[in-house]
């Protein structure tokens, strides 16, 4: 009888592993993407005369796009074939970054930009979605993801010191370079050895709600960057905020009212839920500002080569990399509040550190910020994932996850966004000396998100958010079933038609 499951269970896919070195190579070029371009902003600003809000740009044209996209390219990829979204993904983020390194100019720069998001958006997801497909034992499945994770983490902490190799031996145009060939292999293999798939039952696309999103998050984060030039009280800026809320107001009527919506809006009832997606923004903020000022600090307050500057930053990335699988199995034993309390600690104190910032300050103090805020920034991740699937149906889990995952690229936009311009907003000239000071508001914001993460994993793991999860999926698997019922009965009237 033990061995019934396995009986029943479709046979494994003697490719699976291929698959699964495929899968990690879209990850591998994602991955090093959100480090090593902000190790080439120095770089960028001196070759192409780039200004504070066009390296902001240069960042959240790419992050505000993912973000709007993501969702989409998954249910997309479930309906007409995830081999083929992940292929046209390839296609799109090497073709961008290609562009990208061939930009003379910062608008077209920042327009590949946009493209290589497209593209990128169509990755991760969907490679996700092909791993659970290819690995049917669940034992299995959670190594290859375990193994997923990881080169994720290897990418994170390759990027700044592969970046300023790159950057010193070639030029900035190199950390785009590097992109292609990586992806025309991972193109020429998935055509090769990745099985097609599809779901049974893919959603409806919601154009409405696409567009909307795009709006809300668009002027949202236009308006952040545009306002220290504007005026914030400018009717310009005052004109976006109102237009970023009216889309936001108008994105929940909507998705509420739809049988299957891009959004599920009802999700956020649940208090695991809602208190993981504003960690999950909070926590990523923190990162994209981090990343943000320490480049431009180190390269142009400091006058470090990109080599040197990204070997600061490895600290980070090596404390991300070991304590990211430790908080997975604190996770296990102990539950979310625990990593998340110490993580949004770590990067509290962490911020608090670097608020006296100036040109000069001493090595040891810097590389131990970085430290504690790449402890608290890998304890961070793993439970936020964990804890926004918490008591959910397993059918809602992957949406659930999706909606996670949109929020951390709604939260590295609006950190770039918001720290960016409150300290390009001080620069009375150009980027130099006096960036340092201009950067103290900004790693108070950071100390102040740190601390706010504590208060949210405290509220969001206690005995109300698991009241508030369980009522909430008792509440979706009624409207689930209704739900289905009046999908059903829409096909069959278009068939009867």
């Amino acid at each position: 009888m033990a061995d019934q499951p396995a009986q029943t269970r479709p046979a494994a896919d003697p490719r699976r592993w291929l698959v699964l070195g495929i899968c990690c190579l879209s990850l591998l070029i994602v991955g090093l993407d959100t480090t090593i371009v902000n190790v080439a902003l120095p770089a960028i600003h001196n070759s192409l005369h780039a200004s504070v809000s066009g390296l902001q740009w240069t960042i959240d044209a790419y992050t505000l796009v993912l973000a709007s996209l993501v969702i989409l390219a998954g249910s997309t990829a479930d309906r007409v074939g995830r081999r083929r979204i992940f292929q046209i993904g390839l296609v799109g983020f090497s073709a961008g970054s290609l562009l990208c390194g061939l930009a003379p100019t910062l608008p077209l720069l920042i327009a590949a930009r946009v493209l290589q998001a497209i593209g990128g958006s169509m990755l991760n997801p969907v490679a996700m979605s092909i791993i659970r497909n290819v690995f049917n034992e669940p034992r299995e499945r959670a190594r290859a993801i375990g193994m997923w994770g990881a080169v994720f983490g290897l990418s994170m902490a390759l990027g700044p010191v592969v970046g300023g190799a790159l950057i010193d031996s070639v030029g900035w145009r190199a950390v785009f370079f590097v992109n292609v060939p990586i992806g025309l292999a991972a193109i020429a293999l998935t055509a090769g050895f990745v099985p097609e798939s599809r779901a049974p039952r893919p959603r409806r696309l919601d154009p409405v709600g696409q567009l909307l999103v795009i709006v809300a998050l668009a002027t949202l984060t236009y308006a952040i960057i545009q306002a220290p030039r504007s005026g914030w009280t400018s009717a310009l800026i005052l004109g976006l905020f109102a237009c970023s809320a009216l889309a936001t107001v108008a994105l929940v009527v909507y998705e509420l009212r739809r049988v299957e919506p891009l959004i599920q809006v009802r999700f956020f009832r649940s208090g695991p839920f809602s208190g993981a997606n504003a960690i999950a923004v909070l926590t990523f903020a923190s990162i994209g500002g981090f990343l943000f000022l320490n480049t431009l600090y180190h390269q142009e307050v400091r006058k470090l080569s990109p080599l040197h500057a990204g070997l600061y930053m490895l600290p980070m990335a090596l404390m991300l990399l070991v304590f990211a699988p430790v908080s997975g199995r604190l996770v296990a034993s102990f539950g979310p509040r625990p990593s998340m309390v110490a993580g949004g600690a770590g990067m509290a104190v962490a911020g608090l550190m670097l608020t006296g910032l100036t040109p000069t300050r001493s090595v040891p103090l810097l590389l131990g910020a970085y430290f504690l805020f790449g402890i608290g920034f890998g304890l961070e991740k793993p439970p936020i994932t964990n804890t926004a699937i918490s008591g959910m149906p397993a059918e809602q889990a992957g949406v659930a996850a999706a909606i996670a995952s949109t929020s951390r690229q709604i939260g590295i936009t609006l950190g770039v966004a918001v720290i960016g311009a409150i300290a390009g907003g001080t620069l009375a000239g150009g980027i130099g000396p006096g960036f340092a000071s201009a950067t103290h508001a900004g790693w108070w914001i950071i100390a102040a998100l740190g601390g706010l993460i504590v208060v949210g994993a405290l509220i969001s793991t206690g005995s109300w958010a698991e009241r508030t999860a369980r009522r909430t999926a008792e509440r979706l698997q009624p409207e689930r079933r209704a739900g289905e019922l009046r999908a059903a009965e829409g096909r069959e009237r278009v068939l009867t038609a």
